[in-house]
């Protein structure tokens, strides 16, 4: 969909495409299935918690911006893999 220049060091960025992407290299390229695995579940339970970006546009939940939802998702996985 593109690099969204517009909306560019605005925090708004959604980066979930790009966190999944570094557990499709954590998997394919590095055979590192717990860890890929860690990063996939810490995506969804942080989703499931009502956490979401611009964006997603929902109504419930809590809306985030770019480095906090990165965060989130960070903290999760790290509580996951110890």
């Amino acid at each position: 969909h593109g690099s969204a220049p517009d909306i560019s060091g605005q925090n708004k960025a959604n980066p979930i495409a790009m966190i999944n992407s570094v557990a499709m290299m954590l998997r394919y390229t590095f055979q590192e299935r717990e860890a890929a695995q860690a990063v996939e579940d810490s995506v969804s339970n942080v989703l499931s918690k009502g956490f979401h970006t611009p964006d997603l546009n929902l109504v419930k939940g809590k809306q985030v911006g770019t480095r906090e939802m990165g965060d989130l998702i960070l903290k999760e996985t790290l509580d996951k893999m110890g």
